[in-house]
C-alpha cells in the first residue's frame, strides 16, 4: 500500500483539494486499493474546520468528489506512517521538516516536483484563484501517478 500525506498550512484549501483529486484519480484508474491518502496542516489555525468553500466549489465544478474532512495537524509520527509527505510550497516543506525533525529517507517534497517544476502551488486563501490551484494540483497528482505507474507506450 502506498501511503500519501498532502500537507499545506491550514489543511482547508490546497492539501484537502489534493487529497480529493488524488483519491479521484486513483479511483478512475481502478487502483484505490493500493493507496492510503490523507492530508494535514503544518499549523493549528484551522484544526477541526471543514474544507474551504472555494475548494468545495472548485472540486464540485470539476466533478471531483469532495472527501469528507476536518483539518488536522501533521505530527512527527506521520513521518513513520506515510511513504510520501507532499507539501504545496517551500514554506510547507520547511515546516514539515521542523515537525518531523528531518528527512533522513527523503519522504518530504513539493507536489510539483513530480512534474519537473520547482514552482509552489499558490495558496488560494490569499490569491482567491482556486482554478489555478486546482490546475496545478491536477498536474502534480497526475505526474506523481505517472511516476509510480508509468503509462504504457506502444
Amino acid at each position: 500500500m502506498i501511503k500519501i500525506l498532502f500537507v499545506c498550512h491550514g489543511n482547508i484549501c490546497r492539501s484537502t483539494m489534493a487529497e480529493s483529486v488524488m483519491t479521484h484519480l486513483v479511483s478512475r484508474r481502478g487502483i484505490s486499493d493500493q493507496f492510503q491518502i490523507a492530508s494535514a496542516a503544518t499549523s493549528r489555525e484551522e484544526i477541526g474546520n471543514p474544507p474551504h468553500h472555494g475548494t468545495v466549489r472548485k472540486l464540485r465544478e470539476a466533478g471531483v468528489p469532495v472527501i469528507p474532512h476536518r483539518a488536522v495537524q501533521m505530527t512527527r509520527q506521520d513521518y513513520e506512517t506515510y511513504d510520501y509527505l507532499i507539501g504545496m510550497d517551500d514554506w510547507n516543506v520547511r515546516n514539515m521538516l521542523r515537525i518531523t525533525g528531518g528527512d533522513p529517507v527523503r519522504k518530504c517534497c513539493k507536489l510539483l516536483e513530480f512534474a519537473g517544476s520547482t514552482r509552489d502551488i499558490a495558496d488560494p486563501w490569499y490569491t482567491g484563484d482556486f482554478d489555478a490551484t486546482y490546475e496545478d494540483i491536477v498536474e502534480g497528482c497526475e505526474a506523481f501517478l505517472n511516476k509510480l505507474f508509468p503509462p504504457n507506450i506502444f
